[in-house]
């Protein structure tokens, strides 16, 4: 069992702790029992933080997701009043990530692919904070007044969640390393 931070709540211990196994090995392949000896905590103290090991993977994906808005926030202030440079920052920050060999991909998509019944409440929450994502990008797309903006924003979708998984399977750099090269190309096409 790992020695409690002082100072840190049991519920920030155990939201640490599963952020790390659930990134790093999956929602479904860690139980509990990793979950708080990881944390150095007792059960009781997940269930009543948390009620379920869904619930606390239904706060994973969400600090997850909140890291995502971040990086958009991140390119918007880096280029404000730029939709292209904005989004060109976006798939840059991509490239560097993708690249780095302790990269296990999107966390959002790897629940989905966990979870392969849309009904599950980890998929659909999952799929929710994946569209938001996507719209993230749709709503920059339509500042370009580009033609066939669904298209564009379809394009740079699949350009980004083909380098979450390309990090995944390729040894790095791999071709995630791209990112930003791809969109530069797909948004002057």
């Amino acid at each position: 069992m790992k020695r409690p931070l002082t100072g840190v709540s049991a519920a920030e211990r155990i939201r640490a702790s599963a952020r790390e196994l659930f990134y790093n090995n999956g929602i479904r392949s860690v139980g509990v029992e990793e979950i708080v000896q990881n944390a150095g905590v007792t059960k009781p103290s997940l269930y009543r933080a948390y009620e379920s090991k869904d619930g606390l993977a239904a706060v994973y994906l969400d600090e997850f997701f909140l890291t995502c808005r971040k990086r958009f926030e991140e390119a918007e202030a880096a280029c404000p009043d730029d939709p292209r440079g904005q989004l060109l920052f976006y798939f840059d920050g991509l490239a560097e990530r993708t690249s780095h060999p302790a990269y296990r991909g999107c966390g959002l998509t790897n629940a989905i692919l966990e979870f392969p019944n849309r009904e599950h409440p980890i998929r659909r929450e999952a799929a929710r904070l994946k569209q938001a994502m996507a719209d993230w990008i749709s709503s920059r797309v339509m500042l370009l007044g580009k033609r066939d903006p669904e298209v564009l924003t379809s394009g740079l979708v699949l350009l980004m969640e083909g380098a979450f998984v390309a990090g995944q399977a390729f040894a790095p750099p791999g071709p995630g390393a791209h990112a930003g090269m791809v969109a530069r190309l797909i948004l002057d096409a």
